[in-house]
Parts: structure tokens; sequence; C-alpha cells
């Protein structure tokens, strides 16, 4: 993980935390925290946590997108338990997209350092995930336990989250993989701010070009995303694109994979606009595309000894009501559930996103950190949670921890 405040904010990957109950950080003057998860990401394999402390030194962050292939990179992390281990390398390619994330829901196939088959024949079928990689590739050494760590340049200056490798083995091969920074960082702010991350989309449902899809579908470019389907309702049909368009231009800039296109709508917001161009019966026309928001709902037990664990084990993610949400639920205080991870409590009492918690074992809760303090006061192993779900019916859920 990669310390990014000084009052306790740290950035890892979510497959780091995804299945934890209890989270411990270990700072490199060997105190050992414990930390609650604000919020994940499976769509970028991010996750926000926090620990408890304050005057923590944090790193400066880069512009991801000045780095150049060549330049020399410094990856650091945990690797094999061997801490605060730095390797270097250079940047071998910018924007690379390899199908690790989202591409399954087996446990293995989903650890971007487990020992996938390396055809990546797949990755050129339609994007039916919302999987978003715009991955920097390094050779800096990077293998199990750099997992959320620090990638830098050479002036010290932070512009990617180590995430995966590619690998027959699980270890190095020589092919690493760091989000860019300038995606991470709209991702982290979202959740830090709203407790999700909101993220327009534009509608469509593509094929990467290649040669041999070109000379199949009888298209004379060879660069480009070809438009298989397009969204009921979304903001590249409202737009006028049209299936079998070809995207040839995201903002005046050439697209050449899919990553040209998904890194750039993944650092907008519901609402924003970006300029698409597309080639059409041999001509190309520029259509200005209002992204939409994901209507669907966000997806992302017992043994418990602290408030942190009993948060983590939530497995949800809150935000304060706003003046307007107060207003339409009749009440003067509660938090609006913005995340429900799959598997984890609320998703078992199946609370959903959308929900307003209004009380913790009868305490009132106006805001996240009045659930920390709800939460400190658990007793017995017994937990209720009360509130009001999406379509206005009340619940007060009893669960019992275990020991």
């Amino acid at each position: 993980g990669v310390i990014i405040s000084t009052d306790g904010y740290i950035v890892t990957n979510n497959h780091v935390v995804e299945k934890a109950d209890k989270i411990e950080v270990t700072t490199n003057d060997h105190r050992t925290l414990s930390a609650k998860v604000i919020g994940t990401d499976p769509n970028t394999d991010l996750a926000l946590i926090k620990v408890t402390a304050t005057n923590l030194p944090i790193i400066k962050f880069g512009n991801s997108d000045e780095a150049r292939v060549g330049e020399w990179v410094l990856a650091v992390g945990n690797p094999f338990n061997l801490a605060s281990t730095v390797t270097a390398g250079i940047v071998s390619a910018k924007g690379r997209s390899v199908g690790i994330i989202g591409r399954g829901e087996n446990d293995d196939e989903q650890n971007p350092f487990s020992s996938p088959n390396l055809d990546r024949s797949q990755a050129q079928t339609p994007v039916l995930n919302k999987g978003i990689e715009s991955f920097i590739q390094t050779d800096a050494v990077i293998n199990p336990g750099n997992s959320g760590g620090a990638l830098v340049n050479t002036k010290g200056e932070l512009i990617g989250i180590n995430s995966a490798i590619l690998s027959h083995t699980g270890s190095y091969e020589g092919y690493g993989f760091a989000i860019p920074i300038n995606l991470a960082k709209k991702v982290l702010n979202d959740i830090e701010k709203f407790g999700k991350v909101k993220r327009g989309y534009v509608g469509v449902q593509f094929d990467a070009l290649n040669p041999d899809k070109a000379q199949e579908y009888g298209i004379k470019t060879t660069n480009g995303l070809l438009v298989n389907e397009l969204v009921q309702g979304g903001g590249a049909q409202q737009a006028g694109i049209k299936k079998g368009d070809v995207i040839t231009k995201v903002n005046g800039n050439t697209v050449y994979e899919s990553s040209d296109l998904q890194e750039k709508v993944a650092r907008l917001q519901p609402g924003d606009k970006i300029n698409l161009t597309v080639l059409r019966d041999g001509a190309e026309q520029t259509f200005a595309v209002t992204l939409k928001a994901d209507n669907s709902n966000v997806m992302a037990t017992t043994r418990t000894k602290t408030a942190e664990e009993i948060y983590n084990k939530l497995g949800a993610s809150f935000a304060p009501l706003t003046a307007a949400q107060k207003q339409k639920y009749h009440m003067n205080s509660g938090v609006l559930v913005t995340q429900v991870r799959e598997g984890r409590l609320f998703d078992e009492l199946e609370i959903e996103e959308g929900s307003v918690i209004t009380s913790i074992n009868k305490v009132p809760v106006n805001s996240p950190s009045d659930i920390d303090k709800a939460l400190s006061n658990v007793k017995g192993g017994s937990l209720f949670i009360a509130g009001i779900r999406p379509d206005g019916s009340r619940f007060n859920n009893g669960y019992q921890m275990g020991n």
C-alpha cells in the first residue's frame, strides 16, 4: 500500500483486501495499525483503506500521462515478506490491456499473481465486463507482495500502483503492470467523497480492430474500435453513434487499443462530455457523447475483536445524507449505503445499496464516523442495524457475531 494523506488514507489493490476481515498496516518505523476499508473498485482493482494516525509521511503524486516508454522507474513493495524492497526497470509500454481484471469468477482467475494460461486470444473478444485496464507495463521486478506498492519515477513521484504480473509461474518473468496514478486519483477521490466510484459510461460494446479483425469485418482500417452493440438510451445512442461505426479518435487522439477509450472515460463523471470520432461509410464524423451513469447495482460471518474488523465485516461503504435525501426520507439523520460488497454482512442481510442506516445498536448514526463510534460499543457480539430500504420499507436486522 501507499500512504496518500497525513491522516491515514492508504491506497492498495482490491484483491489485497477484498476477503479480509482484519487488516493490519505495518509502517517503515515498525508500527502496526489496524485499518478499515473505506471503499473498493473491482473494476480497476483499487481499494482505499484508512488507519487512525496523524502526521504520516506521504508521497508526492506525479503525472502518469507524462511517463515515457524507456524512462527509468522504481517499484516498491514487500515481495516474499522482504520489507521495503526497491527494484529498478523501465517503462516497457503504456495503455496495456491484458485481460486480468474481471476475467472470471474463480479465485485463481481473479488473482493477478496466479499462473494464467498466457493465450490472450480471449482479450480480443467483445468487451463484456467492466474491468478497466490501461496499465503501465514495466520490467522492474514485481512479485507477490508488491501488490498495492508504489511505482515511482526518478524524481520520487508516484506514477502508478503496482497491481499484477504476467507469468507462467506466478513469479517475476519480466512483465509487471501498474495502474496509472492519474486514473487512480479519480477513483480514490470518488471513494473518499462519495463512498463509491461515480463512473460514466459511453454505452457501447465494441471489438478492438487488428488486421485479422478488419479483414473479417471487411473494414479497410486496422485501428479503432468496431461498435457491435449500443445500450438503449445510452450516451452513444443518443449522440447518434450507430452499430457498425468504428471509433477512431477520442477527444482528437487516435485510438489504437481499447484502453485508449476506457481510461479516458474512467477519469470522467456521469454528465461529462467526450468527443468520439467514428468512421462511417468511409468518412469520419465526430459526436459529443454525454456519459451516463450505471443504473445497475454496484457489486462489487464471525470472529471479531475490534471496531475495524466489524466495519470490514459489514462489507459496505457509506456517505452522509444530502439535504434532499433527508427530505425524501423525512428524517434528520442517517447515512446512505453507497456500496455493498458481495459475500459480506450487508449482502447476507440483504441490505441493498441505496438503503439508509439510521442506527446501529440503537445508536443514531449521521456520518461514517458515527458508525465507528457505534461499532466500538458492540457488546456480547450482538449487532442490530436499523434503517430504510430504497423502496421505503423499514428494517431492523439482528446479527450475532462469532467469538
